[in-house]
């Protein structure tokens, strides 16, 4: 373990999405001078989509050298790339289409393409070869970006799922449960907690108050990674931060020094 994480309470989503993009254009520098490339690994949902926009508006000042990143997902679901769920789809309109990345930069999960399993496998293979490491060998990712549902979980890293014990692979396909969808058992491929815990930093960014308890859960509550997922993300060696809104961080209780909050 590397120490306690970073916890930094923003008054509002705006500070929250202008700090956000401040990380990530320094972990791409940081990257960039120390190994000659920035691997980045993007979330899906709600709450990155400001993020994305920010980094792909070069008027805010926060330039990535695009051209020689890598660019991964934490997770996706298993449905076509132009799918409104797709996780791809959400960072390709909001940032990739923008910015100066050659297409062959762009790791997708190609989840709808083949069995779930095989998706995985091959997900894992990409992300090994790109980083030029051997086969038994873990990857290094330069940053790792993350949310957290109200339940806990993070990536498809879900309360009781066998992929967050899975240390022998670095990708995995899980089924959850999505009501809204049909049918309402999705096909996802994830990065395990092995994955993401080598990555040299990992952001969390949380929003608004139905994270709130498990935000508290998560960085107060004892150790049970099992029912509450990113407990499992610990990185040996790198740094884990968590950005959150004062609403997100309602619930807790010791925020100590290390937290820093901005002004109303």
């Amino acid at each position: 373990m590397s120490g306690p994480p970073e916890i930094v309470v923003c008054a509002g989503r705006d500070s929250l999405y202008e700090r956000a993009a401040r990380r990530v254009a320094e972990a791409a520098r940081a990257s960039t001078a120390a190994r000659g490339r920035f691997a980045v690994a993007l979330s899906g949902g709600s709450t990155p989509r400001p993020l994305f926009e920010r980094l792909a508006d070069p008027t805010r000042g926060q330039a990535v050298a695009w051209e020689i990143a890598h660019v991964f997902w934490a997770d996706e679901r298993c449905v076509p790339q132009d799918h409104e769920d797709s996780n791809y789809r959400l960072a390709n309109e909001a940032l990739l289409e923008a910015v100066a990345i050659p297409p062959e930069r762009v790791h997708r999960i190609h989840g709808e393409e083949l069995d779930p399993e095989e998706a995985a496998a091959r997900y894992e293979r990409e992300l090994r070869e790109t980083l030029s490491v051997p086969p038994r060998a873990t990857p290094h990712l330069d940053l790792v970006l993350l949310g957290l549902g109200p339940d806990g979980h993070t990536a498809s890293l879900f309360p009781d799922s066998e992929a967050l014990d899975r240390a022998d692979r670095l990708v995995v396909e899980v089924a959850a449960s999505e009501p809204r969808m049909q049918p309402p058992v999705v096909e996802r491929i994830t990065l395990t907690p092995r994955a993401i815990n080598a990555a040299y930093e990992v952001l969390f960014l949380v929003t608004g108050e139905a994270k709130a308890p498990a935000v508290a859960a998560v960085l107060e509550g004892p150790r049970e990674p099992a029912r509450w997922p990113a407990q499992a993300i610990d990185p040996l060696e790198g740094r884990v931060s968590w950005l959150l809104d004062a609403a997100a961080a309602a619930k807790l209780a010791g925020l100590g020094e290390a937290v820093e909050s901005d002004p109303p």
